[in-house]
């Protein structure tokens, strides 16, 4: 298992486990639509003794438009 880290967009700052961070993009759900995230960099630590292997992901886009406020309960 590798880990991958979240940059920019609705998950920003998150660490999410994924099976293969040598994956040019991840698609992810968010709330009712899909977020894209692209790796940028190559994996770090892919060796045997220095920790789970890791990759930065960045935003890219949304399926749909990101309203953080659905039903107007924040009004």
């Amino acid at each position: 298992m590798a880990i991958a880290r979240l940059h920019g967009g609705p998950l920003d700052g998150q660490l999410i486990p994924v099976d293969d961070v040598t994956q040019d993009q991840l698609i992810l759900p968010y709330s009712e639509t899909q977020v894209v995230y692209e790796r940028a960099g190559e994996a770090e630590n892919t060796g045997d003794g220095d920790g789970p292997t890791s990759a930065d992901y960045r935003y890219v886009e949304a399926q749909d438009d990101i309203d953080p406020d659905p039903d107007g309960r924040d009004d």
